[in-house]
């Protein structure tokens, strides 16, 4: 995964995420691809949401979707609410000349790295131009802190450099279908003062991506989080990072007293 004169190291909302919240977790992820078993639950809800996605994607494609939704109650109940709440979305005035694509996928070069967006559903005219996201959320996030998310600041970011629109022009709503009583939204208008955060933050972060990168190289880690954050309680890798303990060593270690030089014990 490491950027050469003749690749660009590919990073989503994803990769900026967890690189800004740890960036050693983003090492153990990505660079060196190590896996956890995967939770059955999360894992079910992740294929509810695909369906979800693949469902609005054919809606906007002008497939046929019934024989999709009568095989799924739980995606009919979604799209019979959202189709209340915003029929705008599903059925639009065909008369104007308005520009729609579905899964609309744009990229950025930033520094030795390509920045890469899929905006679930793009809606566009000569004065105004609108990201829209699904989210199968059983519960909408804080509106403050999606606002820091970097899925949020990198889609409006790329939309508004990679375009003529000027950011004041340009918006994000997120729709969580699944949220309680009937689908909410969050909207997020754009602005120029934004864009400039956005674009200091973002070299700032990639920046930070390359030295480490080049460290990396030289067998030097990436660098861990404080302590104090208390992130480390809940991450899989918390004992390879020397974070936490591993249960069945501290027990093994505890029943040899005597072989006090035992630097690793693997079960």
């Amino acid at each position: 995964m490491l950027s050469t004169s003749t690749q660009l190291l590919r990073l989503s909302q994803g990769h900026l995420n967890l690189l800004a919240a740890c960036p050693r977790k983003f090492q153990h992820t990505y660079l060196e691809q190590l896996t956890t078993p995967a939770d059955p639950q999360h894992e079910e809800y992740q294929t509810l949401g695909s369906r979800f996605h693949l469902l609005m994607q054919q809606q906007e494609m002008g497939l046929p979707i019934n024989s999709f939704l009568q095989t799924d109650v739980q995606l009919q109940n979604w799209m019979t609410a959202f189709a209340k709440v915003a029929p705008e979305i599903l059925k639009p005035d065909t008369n104007n000349q308005t520009f729609r694509e579905s899964e609309h996928y744009r990229t950025l070069q930033i520094q030795d790295f390509l920045l890469t967006v899929i905006y679930d559903l793009l809606i566009a005219d000569h004065q105004q131009a609108q990201i829209l996201d699904w989210k199968t959320y059983r519960k909408p996030p804080n509106k403050t802190s999606l606002a820091k998310n970097w899925q949020t600041r990198l889609y409006l970011y790329v939309l508004a450099e990679t375009s003529e629109y000027l950011p004041e022009n340009i918006s994000m709503t997120y729709w969580f279908v699944q949220a309680q009583g009937k689908p909410q939204n969050i909207k997020f208008d754009y602005n120029y003062q934004q864009h400039q955060q956005t674009e200091q933050d973002l070299n700032q972060l990639l920046t930070h991506l390359n030295e480490w990168l080049q460290k990396y190289q030289q067998n030097q880690p990436f660098p861990q989080i404080a302590e104090s954050k208390k992130a480390c309680e809940f991450c899989q890798y918390a004992v390879r990072c020397e974070r936490q303990k591993d249960n069945k060593t501290e027990i093994l270690t505890n029943c040899l007293p005597n072989f006090e030089n035992i630097q690793e014990i693997s079960i």
